[in-house]
């Protein structure tokens, strides 16, 4: 069974045991899947499902550091008990380690000897690291390596 369809089922359990929460984290990806199908003209593949569901967990990061600066604690629970739904949607993430370990390989590969080449060694490492890190980790693992 695809992501797309283990979503959906999940929804209806979860409409089933009136779990608000989960129900109205599963419509929204649902909604934003359906919106990211009718921009691209064709059905999402796995992937491009991760991608929406980490662009969601992106939203809410950001909208938990702006609650919290704000002084919106119970906004920014809100937010992150949602980031928790959405991140069960997300394949095994990398560790810290294991990220630093590819970070290396590709700076070996692209042959980066400074910060200049940022840029280089963060665009080879998100296609080798697709769905299972974020872009902060990586970002801060090659900052890092380069320094």
């Amino acid at each position: 069974m695809g992501l797309k369809e283990t979503i959906k089922q999940d929804y209806l359990v979860a409409y089933k045991a009136k779990e608000e929460t989960k129900v109205s984290v599963l419509r929204m990806l649902m909604s934003s899947i359906k919106n990211a199908e009718i921009d691209k003209k064709e059905e999402l593949l796995d992937d491009d499902i991760v991608k929406v569901i980490q662009r969601e967990i992106k939203q809410r990061r950001d909208s938990i550091a702006s609650y919290k600066s704000g002084k919106r604690e119970d906004l920014a629970k809100k937010e992150d008990e949602e980031q928790k739904v959405l991140n069960g949607y997300l394949p095994e993430q990398l560790s810290d380690d294991e990220i630093e370990k590819i970070v290396g390989e590709v700076i070996k590969q692209v042959e980066a000897s400074s910060k200049a080449d940022f840029g280089k060694v963060m665009g080879a490492t998100m296609l080798k690291v697709q769905g299972k890190a974020d872009g902060n980790s990586v970002s801060k693992a090659v900052n890092k390596l380069l320094s």
